[in-house]
């Protein structure tokens, strides 16, 4: 993890700006968008579109192999300034509309194609976001902006499924997932707010950057090394799907109905995201203070002892709430923790194809850890899963 600076005297620049706050609403926003039709998703998927779990594998599959392929080829496209805020812009936009017009897709293949063409956007906008959300601080502030960019992608992931269980009693499926639109839509605007703000706080370099991944320069920077622990950390970043189906089953072996027990499953997810939102910005301003790598071994230790509480029997609720709530600890720790790190580690030109490459560990790492748990889970046991992530997890706490 990379070390941190800070002012040797003088008076500390304000952090908190408008651009800052506006990169948070975005997040929230356009969480909170998506959130609402994933929530939805699979019901939608069976019941409208009479469809089962091959469907739903498939495209989330997909979907999320396209991210990670997305942000490394955005990397490159936000090294140019002058383009971060277009493309950041453009991006919240087309995954709000892309992602409200899964409510009014009549056929599975078309909900494939618009959930991929949403998460492409996603991809392609976060390199030129995040990068431009570091050219709005002082260096000195990198974790407290990162912190915020971060609590309100954990507020939206709270609020949108929130959203989506109240008005699918009062409007029906589609068209609560066409209401989606709107808080993405609101997001496409803080975001553009925010890259005004950058336009004016970053002075652009004459001429244009040949497009590249530039590998060779973020080597020479120490951008590998720096990704050491959290390549490790990712391989053990499950799924949340995975948390919610063991707290159901253990809740239904504890004599809960299948209703109750999913129920109470969906309440602790949302408590997790509730952590994690609180978390973002402490654990920012605390990486300001001491650097990142304090702050990331404590994310992944609170991963630790959250995994071995889910790989037991245990079928009391608390003892589940606490396991959610150290994961939502740790993952806000942990990302904000990433996301300084290649901040501090690399200069502006840069910066883009840094969050490329973090974006690319983080989604392949992800798919792996919930792939190799599923298939532990379904040919072991539950606690084979689990300990195998919580192992990475050690694993980085080591690097």
């Amino acid at each position: 993890m990379a070390s941190h600076e800070t002012p040797a005297h003088g008076p500390e620049p304000r952090w908190l700006s408008r651009g800052v706050l506006s990169v948070g609403l975005a997040s929230l926003g356009s969480d909170s968008g998506h959130e609402m039709t994933t929530s939805l998703l699979p019901t939608f998927l069976a019941t409208t579109l009479q469809s089962g779990a091959g469907a739903l594998g498939v495209i989330e599959g997909v979907s999320d192999a396209l991210v990670g392929l997305t942000k490394l080829a955005g990397g490159p496209l936000a090294a140019e300034p002058r383009r971060r805020g277009r493309l950041a812009s453009g991006g919240y936009l087309v995954t709000a509309v892309a992602t409200a017009l899964i409510g009014v897709a009549p056929a599975v293949w078309q909900v494939a194609v618009l959930r991929a063409l949403a998460w492409t956007s996603r991809g392609l906008r976060s390199p030129a976001r995040d990068a431009m959300l570091m050219s709005l601080v002082d260096r000195s502030a990198y974790g407290r902006a990162a912190g915020v960019e971060r609590a309100g992608d954990n507020l939206g992931a709270l609020i949108g499924p929130l959203l989506a269980a109240g008005l699918v009693g009062v409007l029906g499926i589609r068209h609560t997932l066409v209401l989606a639109f709107v808080p993405g839509v609101l997001a496409a605007i803080a975001i553009t707010a925010a890259a005004h703000e950058a336009g004016r706080a970053v002075a652009v370099p004459a001429g244009r950057r040949t497009l590249s991944l530039n590998l060779g320069a973020l080597r020479e920077a120490g951008l590998i090394r720096a990704l050491a622990a959290p390549a490790l950390f990712e391989l053990g970043n499950l799924a949340t799907t995975l948390l919610i189906l063991r707290a159901t089953d253990l809740l239904r072996a504890g004599g809960h109905s299948a209703t109750s027990a999913t129920s109470i499953a969906v309440l602790l997810y949302a408590g997790h995201n509730a952590c994690a939102a609180v978390t973002a910005p402490l654990a920012g301003a605390w990486a300001d203070r001491i650097g990142p790598r304090a702050v990331f071994g404590v994310g992944a230790g609170a991963y630790v002892a959250g995994y071995l509480l889910f790989a037991r029997s245990d079928h009391e609720a608390w003892v589940l709430a606490l396991a959610f709530g150290l994961a939502g600890i740790g993952i806000g720790c942990a990302e904000t923790a990433e996301s300084t790190t290649v901040a501090l580690a690399l200069p502006d030109r840069l910066r883009g194809n840094g969050f490329g490459v973090l974006g690319l560990v983080q989604s392949v790492g992800d798919l792996g850890a919930t792939l190799v748990a599923g298939l532990l889970w379904s040919l072991i046991s539950p606690l084979a899963a689990f300990t195998y992530a919580a192992g990475w997890m050690a694993l980085a706490v080591v690097a």
